[in-house]
């Protein structure tokens, strides 16, 4: 995606192309490692494009839309971010149930120890608190489009992670040192939603446009009729 018409309105100076990797000028300069491991199957490439020529025909649904085709997924994408990410947490929760149960410590189990109780319990609050948010944004989406559900897409796309990445921590934490070995699929799921938090949009981006949605509901309009 570039701009390809610099003069165009602001929505409509960018163009996506796709690039054949046999294509003269591309190179790969390296591939990039996500927490000191290679994101599967392949990783993320660093790309550069020198003199790099290519067919007209290979713009996608033609020129001055790549805007139009980024935000076209983007809501629909998060949404989508946020169901994988609810799995992930519930997985990580049914590990700490099953580990809290199995391990004995002082001569009870972990689930009986100390506030592990209240560690579970609220984790199961919060992923329910997650599930209805996600349902509601999906829901909004279908019913009045992207544009009228930003606040609530936003709002997932910061509240889901997070609630996420506290749950798989504490299943971690329950785990000791099996947690944040690669015998446990924690470590990996922890690195991967944390990305989410930056990937689409970082959580301040996405707070700056619900605090923004949300202050033009009391701001004073303008009165056009005088």
């Amino acid at each position: 995606m570039g701009v390809t018409n610099p003069a165009a309105s602001k929505y409509q100076r960018h163009s996506m192309v796709l690039v054949p990797l046999a294509t003269a000028g591309v190179k790969i300069e390296r591939m990039v490692p996500v927490f000191g491991s290679y994101d599967a199957p392949f990783g993320h490439g660093e790309v550069s494009f020198t003199n790099v020529r290519l067919p007209v025909d290979h713009i996608v649904a033609g020129p001055g839309r790549g805007f139009e085709i980024a935000q076209g997924r983007l809501g629909p994408g998060r949404i989508h971010h946020c169901m994988r990410t609810l799995g992930a947490a519930e997985l990580a929760l049914e590990l700490l149930c099953r580990r809290s149960l199995k391990r004995v410590a002082f001569g009870k189990p972990l689930a009986d120890l100390g506030a592990n109780a209240d560690v579970i319990a609220n984790a199961r609050i919060k992923l329910e608190q997650a599930r209805l948010h996600i349902l509601k944004a999906a829901w909004m989406l279908d019913e009045v489009g992207t544009k009228a559900a930003r606040s609530e897409i936003s709002q997932i796309k910061i509240a889901v992670p997070n609630i996420a990445l506290e749950i798989i921590d504490q299943a971690i934490q329950i785990h000791g040192g099996a947690g944040v070995s690669d015998d446990l699929p924690l470590a990996a799921l922890f690195t991967a939603i944390r990305t989410l938090r930056i990937a689409d949009g970082p959580d301040e981006v996405h707070r700056a446009l619900i605090a923004k949605l949300e202050l033009r509901k009391y701001r004073p309009r303008c009165d056009h009729t005088a």
